[in-house]
């Protein structure tokens, strides 16, 4: 009987097969990440974090009944059944309402017509190195810049207040570039018209402590507000609409993480002699945003 034939062994392909699946298998991470095998010591790729919010409140009530009561005071003269209508609000119209949502209110009474808007903004972010939060502050920002806040005066001089500068008018904080949705109550900012500024000191004080020639009284000029989410301002706009009657436009934008608010609310004087008051108007959209702000972190 012959033995049977050894069959040979190659040491060098021994070799190079065990490096060739020590190379396939060496790429991924247990937990789904790349490691960068490249000389300069392994990294890890990890994608930003997603953004605290998932979805949006129903905007038309998240404003308490008391505070539409004092924002509205002209349906208080309304019959019964037409307050409630006046009360439930209009819902903007929106294509995803888990990204973005608006409502508002409209009131008349014999001394003035007040409006009122809200718009809530999901933002979310495409690109896997950027934070939702950090893209929120990116369109945020670009809303604060057109505003066109004055710029910050020396400490101590009057009307001083922290502030960003821009040129622009208005505090349009525009419709996310990811979003693909638009609202019927439109940009979410204020009507167009020349930013109120500081005032002059020129003019007479109106009773209410409002200057007649329209100016905002010193420290209530646009500026960026303090603990109000994580970044807010404040934007104050006096224009005329028609012939004479002299409209004020109070823009409050924050932002919360992922979510961007706007409140905006408008009074229109019955007598075009009347310059409404800027301290009223802003008290009372600050204090619906505090509200707004409590509810995003219920």
């Amino acid at each position: 009987m012959q033995p049977k034939a050894r069959k040979a062994y190659v040491p060098g392909l021994a070799a190079l097969l065990v490096a060739v699946v020590a190379g396939c298998s060496g790429g991924g991470g247990a937990d789904g990440t790349t490691t960068d095998t490249k000389p300069g010591g392994p990294t890890t790729a990890t994608a930003a974090q997603p953004g605290k919010y998932r979805t949006l409140r129903e905007p038309c009530g998240s404003v308490p009944r008391s505070m539409l009561k004092d924002l509205l005071p002209g349906v208080a003269s309304l019959p019964e059944d037409q307050r409630a209508k006046v009360y439930e609000g209009t819902a903007a119209v929106t294509y995803d309402t888990d990204r973005r949502v608006g409502c508002a209110w409209k009131a008349a009474s014999p001394d003035a017509s007040n409006q009122l808007m809200i718009d809530l903004e999901r933002v979310v972010s495409y690109d896997p190195a950027v934070s939702d939060a950090d893209r929120a502050q990116e369109v945020y920002a670009k809303a604060e810049t057109a505003a066109g806040l004055p710029a910050a005066t020396a400490p101590g001089a009057p009307g001083g207040m922290p502030s960003a500068t821009g040129s622009g008018a208005g505090t349009d904080a525009g419709t996310d570039a990811d979003s693909g949705t638009s609202t019927q109550t439109g940009e979410t900012g204020s009507p167009s018209g020349t930013p109120s500024g500081s005032a002059s000191g020129s003019g007479t004080i109106t009773p209410d402590g409002t200057p007649s020639d329209g100016t905002t009284p010193d420290g209530l000029e646009p500026r960026v507000l303090e603990n109000l989410g994580d970044a807010a301002f404040l934007d104050d706009v006096l224009a005329r609409s028609g012939a004479a009657a002299q409209q004020r436009t109070v823009s409050v934008v924050f932002r919360t993480s992922n979510v961007i608010v706007t409140v905006r609310y408008t009074e229109q004087p019955a007598h075009p002699t009347v310059v409404p008051d800027s301290r009223e108007l802003q008290d009372k959209a600050r204090e619906l945003a505090r509200t707004l702000a409590e509810q995003l972190n219920e």
